[in-house]
């Protein structure tokens, strides 16, 4: 029993990631009113599902005789496997993709008692009764066959999540930038409100001509963080040679005081280099990483951050809107 050739396991895991997308598809389609392309990668796939499905076989294996045993094992291995994975995922993207918060009893958010026991009843279930026919139907199945279809879905696989991975790496980057744009624009008022209030009245035109020029350049980034990604960063742009000069004339006038805020203005003349370099990304291109973004957020409705949790509802909001159009 679940004695496979390599290839097989991989055909298996995709399998069982092609099951796991049908049946969230269509529980969140139903849920939403709406077809949801379901998952982290936009291909029909789940791989947290063929994870688990492999991790079933693999832990049930031992005790398949026992099926308390199984139960068990099916219990702890896939709870270790999703409280792991939700662990890395937000550690790499500031985003969690579920979240078990509102459950009874429930650990961080990220497992929770009662998919623990869901867990372990699909193991029991999955190793004693589905499995039996899906091994038939694969050993009936030629083995170079079952070689090259796999083949041919690793890479089709592997390119889907290469951007799907790059595509959530940029939606972290969006979601701290707004952050820090915010933060930046609130300590700006502060110094502003402590201007006023030692100058007098007889100086708020001044500073509000002040505000006016701080407005064209960092105050209309963050101004435009409601009409898109591309337009709030395009803003910065073109200061970038201005801003690089000003880091150089820095290190050169004081070196060894400048040391502490090299990095953090280094990192800021990266992020501009990033968008002009964008710029010269062709359209066609350009415009799938758009597609890939918008349905890598709607095919999660679900997902939260807690330390971006406004910044990642307005984009959320931000995608809504796009599609109304």
């Amino acid at each position: 029993m679940f004695n496979y050739q390599p290839m097989q396991w991989l055909f298996l895991f995709f399998f069982y990631s092609l099951f796991g997308w049908i049946f969230e598809t269509i529980y969140v389609s139903v849920h939403e009113g709406h077809f949801v392309n379901r998952g982290f990668v936009r291909g029909p796939f789940l791989p947290l599902y063929g994870c688990g499905g492999i991790m079933m076989l693999l832990a049930s294996k031992p005790f398949y005789e026992n099926v308390v045993l199984v139960f068990i094992s099916g219990c702890i291995g896939a709870t270790a496997l999703e409280y792991v994975t939700a662990v890395v995922m937000e550690a790499l993207f500031k985003v969690r993709y579920w979240d078990y918060s509102h459950k009874k009893f429930h650990f961080q958010g990220r497992i929770s008692l009662e998919s623990t026991i869901a867990w372990g009843v699909c193991t029991v279930v999955f190793t004693h009764y589905l499995q039996i026919p899906i091994e038939r139907l694969l050993l009936s199945i030629p083995y170079n066959f079952v070689t090259v279809v796999t083949t041919v879905v690793v890479v089709v696989f592997t390119c889907d999540f290469m951007l799907a991975f790059k595509t959530a790496l940029d939606l972290k980057d969006v979601l701290i930038y707004m952050e820090k744009a915010k933060d930046e624009m609130a300590r700006m008022q502060k110094r502003l409100d402590v201007i006023i209030a030692f100058k007098g009245e007889d100086m708020r035109e001044s500073i509000g001509d002040k505000i006016g020029d701080i407005g064209n350049t960092v105050g209309s980034t963050v101004g435009a963080i409601g009409s898109g990604i591309t337009d709030r960063l395009d803003s910065i742009s073109d200061s970038l040679e201005n801003s690089f000069k000003l880091v150089k004339d820095k290190i050169n006038l004081d070196p060894t005081s400048y040391v502490g805020n090299v990095r953090e203005e280094v990192l800021e003349l990266y992020a501009k280099y990033k968008v002009i370099m964008a710029r010269f990304t062709p359209g066609p291109v350009k415009n799938f990483f758009v597609w890939y973004r918008e349905r890598t957020i709607e095919g999660n409705p679900t997902m939260s951050s807690d330390s971006y949790k406004g910044n990642l509802e307005e984009v959320k909001e931000k995608i809504r809107n796009i599609r109304k159009k």
